[in-house]
């Protein structure tokens, strides 16, 4: 019996042992990264020192368009949530500007513009630790940027006929918008800011999944990263269950979904309670839904400009879309149609005469409302409208009309009221794809 009690003791002591020493095989390993830069060592006097904050910059190729840019914050915003297992990352949005569709003259500057003009940037928060770049420069001011990687496709992308996740450094593919300087920093485009440097700039071949760039980070000791031409890097996981949390993190600025919502009621007599669209103010607490009614209206988005050349065989004429819209609005009992087209207002008001038995209405703000939002708010608006309609109708391919989809998915309309698109040359056409929500 004494024998039997002796052994357990010293299996407990044994037991006590190791478990300190995996305590303390943590505590080294945790504090050897303060205590390294600190050019010291941990012990027993070692206490772990706070680490300080570090940041991914990003880009993208910049003649992408607005829509195209939102999905590629997801990508990273997928990406800076899971690093928050590696320590203290934040994702640092970059400034608005430069896109090809904001073409006036009248809003005054479009560059440069943050984040929260358009999106609510808490709720970007409850998803991923991000925040604007006039955020980061009011409390960090450090403009030097430790490491820019520039993504490149391989050259050799799909020889194996296989797909391969990979990436390394590599020469880079094409001239960079990058220089160096005599004293061995680097300038460049860098959003505009003339004060932005970098102290290393290498081109980084990349095929695969935006996560793979964690193991780039674990690597680093750099504080601050940045990752330029971030379309690069594809979804983790497109339309999983992390893809919908970071789609529904993405709300609209409130200043939007007012002007939105007035407009709705006063020319469309539309709202959400009548609609049954009304959502809580925190997406996390939005449970699924269906059977979502809708304003009495219909919607179409109109691309015309560059989709005329560049998918003339998708676009119709306006004659063949005012019959498709039509036919749709008759078989719907609707009287009034939504347009949010870029059509100059001559082809407006041709596309009026063509369905002069309806009630056919655009949005057209007060120069107001436009120097405040300028373009890239106007189209934000013009998407939450068609988003509440009882029925949408898209162009085929566009990513305007695609993001149209997914609100309309997290409001819980259906497929059939949601999905479709106006047809080109051909008589009858596919519908698009159906992106289904996953919760």
């Amino acid at each position: 019996m004494v024998k039997r009690i002796t052994e357990l003791y010293q299996h407990l002591f044994i037991l006590m042992l190791l478990w300190i020493s995996v305590l303390s095989e943590e505590t080294e390993e945790f504090c050897s990264v303060s205590a390294s830069n600190e050019g010291g060592s941990c012990g027993e006097e070692s206490k772990p020192a706070i680490l300080p904050p570090r940041f991914i910059f990003y880009d993208v190729n910049p003649p992408e368009g607005f829509n195209l840019r939102r999905d590629v914050y997801m990508r990273m915003a997928v990406l800076a949530r899971k690093l928050k297992k590696l320590g203290d990352w934040y994702l640092v949005l970059p400034p608005w500007g430069r896109i090809y569709h904001w073409q006036s003259a009248d809003v005054g500057k479009q560059h440069q513009l943050p984040w929260s003009l358009f999106f609510d940037v808490p709720s970007l928060r409850k998803f991923a630790p991000v925040m604007d770049m006039n955020e980061y420069l009011s409390e960090h001011k450090s403009t030097e940027i430790d490491e820019v990687y520039v993504l490149q496709h391989y050259k050799d992308d799909w020889e194996s006929g296989k797909w391969e996740e990979k990436y390394g450094i590599e020469p880079c593919n094409e001239k960079l918008p990058y220089s160096a300087t005599p004293d061995g920093s680097y300038t460049g485009r860098f959003w505009g800011y003339n004060n932005f440097t970098a102290k290393q700039v290498r081109c980084l071949s990349f095929h695969g999944h935006v996560s793979q760039l964690k193991g780039l980070l674990k690597k680093t000791k750099a504080r601050l990263v940045m990752v330029d031409h971030a379309e690069v890097a594809l979804h983790d996981s497109f339309g999983d269950k992390l893809y919908w949390k970071a789609r529904r993190s993405m709300r609209f600025a409130k200043h939007l979904v007012e002007v939105a919502t007035d407009f709705r009621r006063n020319r469309l007599n539309s709202s959400d309670e009548a609609d049954g669209v009304v959502r809580p103010t925190d997406w996390t607490k939005e449970k699924p839904r269906s059977g979502t009614l809708g304003g009495p209206y219909m919607c179409v988005h109109l691309r015309r400009k560059d989709f005329l050349w560049g998918r003339s065989k998708e676009v119709p004429s306006l004659e063949s879309a005012a019959e498709q819209l039509r036919d749709m609005l008759l078989e719907l009992y609707l009287d009034t149609l939504f347009v949010a087209t870029d059509a100059p207002v001559e082809e407006f008001i041709q596309l009026q005469l063509l369905l002069s038995e309806f009630t056919v209405v655009r949005y057209e703000p007060s120069q107001e409302v436009r120097l405040d939002y300028k373009d890239g708010g106007l189209a934000i608006i013009e998407q939450i409208i068609c988003s509440h309609s009882r029925h949408f109708v898209g162009t085929h391919e566009s990513t305007f009309s695609f993001r149209i989809q997914e609100e309309r998915e997290i409001m819980g309309f259906s497929p059939e009221s949601t999905f479709n698109r106006l047809c080109g040359t051909a008589v009858k056409c596919e519908p698009p794809s159906k992106w289904r929500i996953v919760f």
